[in-house]
């Protein structure tokens, strides 16, 4: 794979970043703090950081206006290092070496049309009905159910699935792994407390831009479907249940569960094993963030962040408090009463 070279004035160039120390100097990657070679770029984005910059030998740094004065090297400056990261660290990455065409051993069902621009892989399987747009790529063993529409620009990686009736919108790439479209999990006790499945008629729209992690499921609609709103990042292992809809441009980190039902505004995050469930569909309003392993069991109707859970302690003081927690309801109307004859 070439490895792919920028001068600091072509990157500064891409940022609209303000350049201080040498244009010439070549760029050949991105580097943290402490790794970075010197020919490779580099960003101080938190205070936490700055640590390592007496011993940093990056090329250059992308940095705030008001740390300059604590590095000597070269610097792009710009108001925030870490979005100029994530910009810079796409000129960087691999890319992808599936060509254009249908590769022999991939099965197409009749009718379904590939654009010249597009790339099927080895093993891939495309049932009756498919849209395939312009760019798209589709790598090896992904499986793409009857019915199904990839927008220009998808990727595909592979051994993907996606059951029939799932939309994906532009740009939107689905990681290894991932099932898309699977059944929800709906089931009804008969007069014999026997479970009943209940047939799931719905499909699954994601919309551009979204990004879904390695052995993600999303399951289809009950009958309505479930939604994935424009530019939804998705971490990897989450499990998102029927009829649920992600608001627009919000963040679901690894491990999340989200009960069926449940609707989630804009621009929230959903931290690290954080689980959603309770006895009535929930709603979180736009702007929340729940930090990691909290148990999300009522609905949030105010923007803010939100945590639960006990906060770590030794093994021997923990079960101590457990105990105690549980008398916690005793204590409280004990105090009541007391208040009362005061």
């Amino acid at each position: 794979m070439t490895q792919r070279t920028f001068t600091l004035a072509e990157l500064a160039s891409q940022l609209r970043a303000q350049l201080v120390g040498d244009p010439d100097v070549q760029i050949t990657g991105i580097g943290s703090l402490h790794s970075a070679t010197d020919s490779q770029l580099s960003h101080l984005s938190s205070a936490a950081y700055r640590r390592y910059l007496s011993s940093s030998r990056a090329a250059a740094l992308l940095m705030k206006p008001a740390d300059r004065e604590l590095w000597q090297g070269n610097a792009l400056l710009v108001a925030d290092p870490y979005l100029a990261f994530a910009r810079i660290s796409q000129l960087f990455a691999p890319q992808s070496e599936l060509p254009c065409g249908v590769h022999p051993s991939a099965v197409v069902a009749s009718g379904v049309e590939i654009p010249d621009c597009a790339a099927v892989g080895p093993g891939v399987t495309i049932g009756s009905d498919v849209t395939i747009g312009k760019g798209v790529s589709v790598h090896a063993n992904t499986v793409i159910g009857s019915g199904c529409s990839l927008a220009d620009g998808v990727v595909l990686m592979a051994n993907v699935t996606l059951y029939p009736d799932v939309h994906l919108g532009a740009r939107s790439i689905v990681h290894s792994g991932a099932v898309l479209g699977a059944d929800g999990f709906g089931f009804a006790p008969d007069e014999h407390g026997h479970l009943v499945s209940i047939a799931q008629l719905g499909g699954l729209r994601v919309g551009a831009d979204v990004s879904i992690g390695a052995a993600t499921t999303v399951d289809r609609g009950a009958i309505e479907d479930t939604v994935i709103e424009d530019g939804v990042k998705i971490d990897n292992q989450v499990q998102i249940g029927h009829n649920c809809r992600i608001g627009a441009h919000s963040v679901i980190c690894g491990c999340v569960g989200i009960v069926g039902s449940t609707s989630i505004g804009a621009h929230c995050v959903l931290a690290g094993g954080v689980g959603i469930g309770g006895s009535a569909p929930i709603e979180i309003c736009e702007g929340v963030t729940v930090t990691g392993m909290t148990h999300v069991s009522a609905s949030i109707n105010e923007p803010g962040i939100y945590s639960g859970g006990v906060i770590h302690s030794k093994s021997r003081n923990w079960k101590k408090n457990a105990l105690r927690l549980q008398k916690l309801d005793a204590l409280f109307r004990r105090v009541a009463r007391l208040e009362r004859r005061d």
